[in-house]
């Protein structure tokens, strides 16, 4: 199973290609998970996604072995253990500033002693349908990302990387440059600051993620070490498509 084996293919280094997905309907997850990804990422953090919205496209992401993760608003264990109850293979959890947040953000993530909740009575866990023990061995499946996108998180990057559970980091660009003052994706503090990222997880064995707006960009930052990449979303896939079409038809 794809979703089952997705945090393995992290852990080897493979090279894997998602997308944020911002529209919160099934259909959508429907015919990306027709388009070839390996994984999805729903966007909790920036877009519509309500507690049943998340649930539902979660379903259907399980339904079709489409692994998904699941960008939430913050380092918030009870929004943690809700998206991973519903289904999601793992979270990346924005603005991890700092060594502590990401060891709370790892506990809140896996089942154990002042961590991770447990319910039989999860999609998780198969409604009931599975013993104890077996849901527990599945929790090897779940994949923790950091994203670094501040400049405290930057400074902080290499104590981040050391934290046993962190299986990736996150560089954030857009947010990352905001930060350094910046007003596009491509300045020299900016690229320094995906160099550092990139030695960070080379240094602690971590996969290295980033968002990128298009294949070409992903192209020219697989330089830097990353190996799983977010590219654009459903938004901009949608205007895109219909922005060529509106093109051809003009006189």
């Amino acid at each position: 199973m794809r979703t089952a084996a997705f945090r393995a293919r992290l852990a080897r280094g493979d090279k894997v290609i998602g997308t944020f997905v911002k529209i919160p309907e099934i259909s959508v997850i429907e015919v990306l998970a027709q388009a070839g990804l390996d994984f999805i990422c729903l966007d909790a953090e920036h877009a519509a996604f309500d507690r049943g919205r998340l649930d539902a496209c979660l379903a259907m992401a399980r339904a079709l072995d489409l692994p998904a993760l699941v960008r939430i608003g913050g380092p918030n264990a009870p929004t943690i253990l809700q998206a991973l109850d519903s289904g999601a293979v793992g979270v990346v959890v924005p603005h991890v500033n700092s060594a502590e947040t990401a060891a709370g953000i790892v506990a809140a993530a896996h089942f154990g002693a002042g961590g991770r909740g447990f319910a039989a009575s999860t999609r998780w866990a198969g409604f009931a349908s599975r013993p104890m023990s077996e849901v527990l061995d599945r929790d090897a499946e779940t994949v923790v990302v950091a994203q670094i996108e501040d400049p405290e998180g930057l400074e902080s990057v290499e104590a981040i990387a050391a934290v046993p559970g962190i299986d990736a980091l996150f560089a954030g660009p857009a947010d990352l440059s905001v930060g350094f003052g910046q007003r596009s994706l491509g300045s020299p503090q900016m690229l320094e600051a995906l160099e550092r990222i990139g030695a960070a997880c080379r240094a602690h064995g971590k996969t290295y993620a980033s968002w990128v707006p298009d294949i070409d960009r992903a192209r020219d930052w697989a330089s830097y070490g990353i190996s799983l990449f977010l590219v654009g979303s459903d938004h901009g896939f949608l205007r895109a498509g219909a922005a060529g079409l509106a093109l051809r038809l003009q006189p």
